[in-house]
């Protein structure tokens, strides 16, 4: 078995879906990783990482609208509004959706689904540069 580590920056213009798929796979193929796991974790309380659709943008638009109903700006109930009116609804979207992903790698693919893509979700309205761990086992 071999460890393979990689932190990619993700630069996000603000609240909304960003597609990394084509991202971790390069690494992949790059590493010439054939079977194995490939493990992403999100170093943030305000973001997330999700498995969604990635074929017809209405499911990522659908998605981001129910983030937003779920967990919407300006309840007067909110108490951590430090950074901003987005703060605690950030946190919460954070909360309903994963900070890590687990994904195997067969005959040096990643087995997502036909329409499946991998998404970092940015929960704050304003841009952030986003720290993203990936780590692939590979068995070799």
């Amino acid at each position: 078995m071999h460890l393979y580590k990689h932190n990619l920056i993700i630069n996000t213009n603000g609240r909304g879906l960003y597609e990394l798929t084509s991202q971790i796979k390069h690494h992949i193929q790059t590493w010439g990783v054939k079977e194995g796991l490939a493990y992403l974790f999100i170093q943030h309380c305000s973001a997330s990482l999700v498995i969604n659709e990635c074929y017809d943008s209405t499911a990522r638009r659908d998605l981001e609208a129910y983030l937003e109903r779920i967990a919407p700006e300006g309840e007067n109930w909110y108490e951590h509004t430090i950074e901003g009116s987005d703060d605690s609804p950030a946190h919460m979207r954070a909360l309903i959706t994963p900070t890590n992903l687990t994904i195997p790698i067969d005959d040096g693919q990643l087995s997502l689904g036909t329409w499946q893509g991998i998404y970092l979700a940015e929960h704050r309205q304003r841009g952030h540069q986003r720290q993203l761990l990936l780590r692939v086992l590979a068995i070799e």
